[in-house]
């Protein structure tokens, strides 16, 4: 899975909703997991993010996790604009797409 990086794409969507930094952040991340190869990757990678009100430190919680085998990672960071959404990104073999979670 992920193995396919000439043919990555991105809905309209979440191209307007994810800065270019987090959209090179996510795939990066499945890139890192994938390079680990302690855990088979699953065909769809979820990350939740989550605005966090009144920290000094950070503003914004991603989630990144996968349903089989179990997978679960919290990243803190502090960005401009912290966003509150959910990101699948799903490998279909031929190509991977990354979408808002309403767009699937």
């Amino acid at each position: 899975m992920f193995e396919n990086k000439n043919s990555r794409y991105i809905t309209s969507g979440a191209n307007e909703t994810l800065s270019i930094h987090l959209q090179v952040l996510l795939w990066d991340l499945i890139d890192t997991l994938k390079q680990g190869k302690s855990i088979e990757i699953d065909y769809l990678q979820i990350f939740k993010f989550n605005h966090i009100a009144n920290n000094d430190k950070y503003n914004l919680s991603i989630i990144h996790s996968q349903e089989v085998p179990p997978y679960e990672k919290e990243y803190l960071f502090y960005v401009d604009n912290p966003i509150n959404e959910k990101i699948y990104v799903i490998d279909s073999e031929d190509y991977e797409t990354m979408l808002l979670s309403q767009e699937y």
